[in-house]
């Protein structure tokens, strides 16, 4: 079971989250369940967004402009879509707290410091961040607070940054259940870019390939869908709109994975044409080990899933604190 660091204490008097899908309604909850916000407001692109953010009591209230969502913020998490953050930060520049600290979840940090930091006004603390946590779920329902729990969340500070605003962005991930890593923003791209960004492209090619064949096949792709593709192609249901951004502030990374992706790929392919077993063997052996490793280091967890259905990510979530 992970363990989680509680505080009692009040780490930012008036949070503001500018966003309240998965991430952002997951952080509400890991808030208050730690017990580190005095109030948490919010905004959000739709109105029905921020009304239902009320009604689950994520955000004590809601706004229809991200601007007036964070005055008196002392801390403005940007939980939007990677290409909508220099936006937001063009038009809530001049109702930022002086001394408030301003930062995001997204999956690309290049990119989000060239678009947001020339829209920080002096006196504001800006440090880019990316918990390393989700599901192939979204919108403000879809939330829970054990989603960070035991997972990474990178901060990318520029070197500028006051190291005192670092440590209490890092105290705050670590009290919603995260470990901390601090890297520049270039080497997060380039390592997010293989171990996230170009798994999703191959489920979400791998899906559209299967779904071209099946149209000749007898509808039996989809209909024999357990196992591997069942599995491998879950991320998949991810929200469009986020990795279509991703991808697009992050292709130079993509492309050098995807260049040696390509590379090892080929490298299979000759080894079945002319029956290499033993790279085969030696290949999957690598792998799997690897795999292993990712399970011991608390990433994930090796408990069967023969397709059972679950009734909601929090159950799954409470299933995987048990592990």
């Amino acid at each position: 079971m992970t363990k989680v660091k509680r505080t009692s204490k009040v780490m930012f008097d008036r949070i503001a989250l500018i966003g309240i899908g998965l991430i952002g309604s997951s952080i509400s909850h890991a808030c208050r369940r730690a017990g580190i916000a005095g109030e948490i407001v919010g905004s959000a692109r739709t109105p029905a967004t921020v009304e239902t953010a009320v009604k689950l009591d994520l955000i004590s209230e809601g706004y229809v402009t991200a601007a007036e969502a964070v005055e008196d913020a002392d801390l403005v998490i940007l939980c939007t879509p990677v290409g909508l953050c220099g936006p937001i930060a063009k038009e809530i520049s001049r109702n930022l707290k002086p001394g408030a600290i301003l930062t995001d979840v997204g999956s690309v940090k290049a990119a989000i410091v060239r678009d947001v930091a020339p829209h920080v006004p002096e006196g504001v603390h800006f440090v880019p961040g990316h918990p390393i946590a989700g599901t192939e779920q979204s919108g403000p329902e879809a939330g829970f607070a054990e989603l960070f729990d035991g997972r990474w969340c990178i901060l990318t500070p520029e070197p500028h940054t006051d190291g005192k605003v670092v440590e209490k962005l890092t105290a705050f991930w670590e009290a919603l259940g995260s470990k901390v890593e601090i890297m520049t923003p270039e080497h997060h791209d380039l390592v997010l870019a293989i171990t996230s960004h170009v798994p999703h492209l191959i489920a979400y090619n791998i899906v559209n390939t299967a779904a071209h064949l099946e149209r000749v096949a007898d509808r039996e792709v989809i209909k024999f869908s357990a196992g591997g593709f069942r599995d491998f192609t879950r991320i998949a249901a991810s929200d469009p709109t986020m990795w279509r951004d991703v991808f697009l502030n992050n292709k130079e990374a993509v492309l050098d994975m995807l260049g040696r992706f390509t590379e090892d790929l080929t490298a299979l392919q000759r080894a079945i044409r002319f029956g290499d077993g033993d790279m085969l063997f030696r290949t999957f052996s690598e792998a799997r080990t690897i795999r292993r490793g990712i399970i011991q280091a608390g990433q994930d967890t090796a408990a069967p899933d023969f397709g059972r259905p679950h009734t909601s990510e929090p159950g799954l979530a409470a299933d995987k604190k048990k592990s």
